[in-house]
């Protein structure tokens, strides 16, 4: 590994210039204006500056380009994993070209993601905000002030990434249906997700398609015990498979399903969403690939590509996600009364979904 070279004084600007091969300008863009390089340029430069041990002056910078060099990225709940492996994915990207940032848990309230927005503005020099349950004014308002990249919210005159996860549930009925099941269950968060709202959507239609009777059961906010807690309502409406919001909420229902000596999936069928952690599960959970890192990196790039163009043009990034078949889901069990007892035997009226939970 190479060495530094020796020096009395503080490294200086013109020092890593000359280590890496560029111009002092360019060094001063790779720490003020990183959109403008190539992002091996931005990273041949920030290496050697590491290696040197040149911490730029930050005060300086900001009052010279009127930038801070910090943006913030605001989450539900960074306790979740596809929260948490999205921050990741951003963190990094946003490394990467040279920015540091800021984080914000809003514990799912409105009320402290508007707070956050408020606190972090005068430092930072804009914001992705994943899954805001902010009404859509309020995400207005403050992108009139500083620049905001959305997640799993589409907003028109916003950029924003957009997970498309429908074409998976939908694929995730097609399989359940193929497997026997009649009666399927989409388990749901809060009528404030827009995520939440196309897959209750997605399952709806292809549940139609496919001749099935769909429930839809609100868990609440997205956690394992909201999954273990929906399990007796998904036992008396006859249900024989769920597809589940995300992978915790999955996971939570696998649980309480075991409690009940349940089997998975001779038993019971559960797909989940994101295939964050839909490999440790046991079995290894049916999931849709919601690729978290890459929506968090490709919102950073857009957020970023725009601090260049005084005018950028609103972009909408999509990923879509593919339907994973792991070990969780089976045909469906040839007598339903002998897996939940009277009331899993009962025969239901047909439930349609909340309209209010629909975009």
């Amino acid at each position: 590994m190479a060495k530094p070279p020796s020096h009395t004084s503080a490294p200086t600007i013109r020092l890593v210039a000359r280590e890496a091969g560029v111009s002092q300008a360019t060094v001063s863009r790779a720490f003020s204006q990183p959109e403008l390089l190539t992002p091996t340029t931005v990273q041949k430069v920030l290496g050697t500056a590491q290696r040197l041990g040149y911490v730029p002056n930050q005060v300086a910078r900001a009052l010279s380009t009127g930038r801070a060099g910090n943006i913030a990225l605001i989450l539900p709940d960074v306790a979740n994993p596809f929260f948490s492996t999205l921050m990741r994915g951003a963190q990094a990207q946003a490394y990467k070209r040279g920015y540091a940032t800021f984080l914000g848990d809003s514990d799912e309230t409105a009320h402290l993601e508007e707070v956050l927005l408020g606190k972090l503005a005068a430092q930072v020099d804009g914001f992705v905000l994943a899954s805001p349950r902010l009404d859509e004014q309020v995400i207005r308002k403050h992108a009139a002030r500083r620049p905001v990249v959305v997640i799993n919210r589409d907003l028109d005159g916003i950029g924003r990434v957009l997970v498309d996860t429908a074409s998976g549930f939908e694929a995730a009925v097609g399989l359940v249906a193929e497997l026997g099941h009649r009666t399927i269950a989409y388990v749901g968060a809060p009528v404030s997700s827009w995520s939440s709202q196309q897959r209750a959507c997605a399952v709806a239609t292809a549940g139609a398609a496919h001749g099935l009777r769909v429930v839809e059961i609100a868990a609440g906010r997205p956690s394992h015990e909201a999954g273990r807690s929906c399990v007796a309502r998904l036992l008396e409406s006859g249900a024989t498979a769920a597809l589940a919001v995300d992978d915790v909420v999955a996971q939570g229902i696998m649980a309480g399903l075991a409690e009940r000596g349940l089997s998975i999936p001779r038993d019971f069928s559960v797909v989940g969403c994101d295939d964050v952690i839909a490999s440790t599960t046991y079995p290894p959970l049916t999931s849709v690939n919601a690729h978290c890192a890459l929506a968090g990196a490709n919102a950073v790039d857009l957020l970023l590509n725009g601090f260049a163009n005084p005018t950028p043009p609103i972009e909408s990034h999509i990923i879509k996600g593919e339907l994973i078949i792991r070990g969780s889901t089976g045909p469906a069990p040839a007598l339903a009364p002998a897996l939940g007892g009277k009331a899993r035997g009962r025969k239901a009226a047909p439930t349609e979904p909340d309209p209010s939970s629909r975009k």
